[in-house]
């Protein structure tokens, strides 16, 4: 499945990758603590190879009030409450921005949703929480917005 991220999220996590790589090439330790983080990193390579193998890097998705990864979306909660968010991958950093994956309860609610959707997801409670999509528009233009 293809990643959706910014060019300054994609060169964070390719630079990670590299010096996770070289200090792995580094790494010479044989003690229990140093092999079990060796595996963390190992595992944090994989991570980060397969999002960048798959990523869509900086081409915003259409502006047509859907709610898909690339979009910052704001819902609005029962109570009135609203929140906005990016709808991308949470192990990359976007600045500031609140990030939701879509593999989330609620971004899987929302993915797909247009503005003035109601959906439901599930609370780790058990009981159902209803949202509705009030916004969404790409991350460039969200962006460019704030600056």
């Amino acid at each position: 499945m293809a990643i959706w991220l910014t060019p300054t999220a994609y060169d964070r996590l390719q630079q990670e990758l590299d010096a996770l790589r070289r200090y792995l090439d580094t790494s010479t330790q044989d003690d229990p603590n140093a092999i079990a983080v060796r595996r963390a990193q190992q595992g944090r390579i994989q991570q980060i190879h397969e999002m960048l193998v798959d990523a869509v890097v900086g081409e915003d998705p259409p502006n047509d009030g859907v709610a898909e990864p690339g979009m910052v979306v704001t819902v609005m909660f029962d109570d009135g409450d609203t929140e906005t968010f990016l709808l991308g991958a949470r192990e990359a950093d976007y600045g500031d921005i609140e990030v939701y994956s879509i593999a989330s309860p609620l971004g899987a609610a929302i993915n797909d949703a247009r503005v003035g959707e109601r959906r439901k997801y599930e609370l780790p409670t058990g009981s159902l929480q209803t949202v509705t999509v009030v916004g969404a528009v790409p991350f460039g233009l969200h962006a460019g917005a704030r600056a």
